[in-house]
């Protein structure tokens, strides 16, 4: 998984609440079994027409917000099923860095374990950046992993909360199987020195036969 230290992206906005998992990526687009390819079916059905051809009228159609890597959307962002395809998605179209107010539990834990920082703030500190992006063609912002800010060119500068743990799993750009993997000379010591289960119910029978 890439470390993300730091960011500066075009923002993109989507002005809606209670986006799911189905409007992220559909379920008709959940065949492949590779995590990648997904991006291409991102919110399908609001950026492709009834004849599978854009929507020029859809935000992240509209030529100023093209190759943005941040999202600025509104509560409860990733509602709906579990699908970790959601996450997939949404970083195989580009985005690192999602802000909203809140997010649904369990897509929130999945962009973590896949790279993504999902940030929340308060409804009026997402407010001012909608207004911003919006006025603002080609409107930016930095985000800092390491200091937990975000700032643009024009004077806002906002902090936000994040895990220890979580923060430092983006910092070395690890998910659960390479944390494992860190610590592998551990395991190898612990297999060696620790008998194995087999060997402790071996050594039980024989007790137990005395």
């Amino acid at each position: 998984m890439e470390p993300f230290t730091k960011l500066t992206s075009v923002v993109a906005p989507l002005d809606r609440v209670n986006v799911d998992t189905d409007a992220i990526i559909p379920k008709n687009f959940l065949k492949r079994i590779e995590r990648s390819g997904f991006g291409q079916f991102l919110l399908y059905e609001w950026r492709f027409d009834e004849n599978d051809q854009l929507n020029p009228n859809f935000e992240l159609n509209k030529p100023r917000y093209k190759g943005a890597n941040l999202l600025v959307t509104r509560a409860n962002f990733g509602c709906g099923s579990s699908r970790e395809h959601a996450p997939w998605a949404l970083l195989d179209y580009g985005f690192r860095v999602i802000i909203a107010p809140s997010f649904a539990d369990i897509f929130y834990n999945n962009c973590f374990k896949n790279g993504i920082l999902p940030i929340k703030l308060s409804e009026e500190d997402v407010e001012r950046i909608f207004k911003r992006t919006l006025s603002t063609p080609g409107y930016q912002l930095t985000v800092n992993l390491e200091e937990q800010t975000i700032k643009d060119d024009n004077s806002l500068t906002l902090s936000f909360d994040i895990d220890y743990y979580r923060k430092e799993y983006l910092l070395k750009g690890l998910d659960d199987i390479g944390n494992s993997l860190s610590h592998e000379e551990k395991i190898k010591n612990y297999e060696i020195n620790y008998p194995s289960y087999h060997s402790i119910k071996d050594y039980n029978s024989t007790e137990l036969n005395a």
